[in-house]
């Protein structure tokens, strides 16, 4: 049985949901990836249920409906393009979600809007203003370099953003600001 699973962003989640099912519930793990896990077991509701409370438990949901998973697996194609290298990201997101999905991004866009409660562009802007505050944080790269990596035009349009979204100037939440989890995003 194939599970998809909401709030798995990261490396520490997936290990944890392998200790949920594998050891928690006792299941035969096959396979645990972000926002996903799959398992040998006959998909009962009772089964379901249980593991809907014990994956709850840790923060995590289990997802039941088709359009839920679409909009899942978005939101972490959106997360490993963030992290990946600028050079590796698609010039227009769009088409490289609208590819990757078989759907028009017309109805992708639909889709996320009604599940997420705002658009994928807001949400994979605020995903990338995170990426910009963990570098930021690491004081490893000049603003200028950050720009570059998070796939801005500019340090003018990297800071324009980041105080729309932020109220802050990249400068100031170096020097105060603090961090979201992915999972609040």
């Amino acid at each position: 049985m194939r599970l998809t699973i909401k709030n798995m962003v990261c490396r520490h989640c997936a290990q944890t949901v392998r200790h949920i099912l594998a050891d928690v519930l006792g299941l035969k793990v096959i396979a645990v990836e972000l926002g996903m896990a799959e398992v040998d077991a006959e998909p009962s509701e009772t089964l379901l249920t249980g593991i809907g409370k014990a994956l709850a438990d840790e923060g995590f949901e289990l997802i039941q409906s088709r359009e839920a998973e679409i909009v899942e697996d978005v939101k972490h194609t959106l997360i490993e393009l963030v992290r990946s290298d600028a050079g590796d990201r698609p010039g227009n997101l769009p088409e490289m979600l609208a590819h990757r999905y078989n759907l028009s991004y017309a109805s992708i866009s639909r889709l996320f809007s009604s599940v997420e409660g705002r658009t994928v562009e807001s949400y994979y802007m605020a995903l990338r203003i995170e990426r910009v505050k963990e570098l930021i944080k690491y004081r490893r790269l000049s603003l200028s370099e950050i720009a570059y990596v998070t796939g801005f035009s500019s340090v003018a349009h990297l800071s324009r953003q980041f105080k729309q979204l932020t109220g802050m100037t990249p400068t100031q939440f170096r020097d105060m600001g603090h961090r979201t989890a992915l999972p609040e995003i």
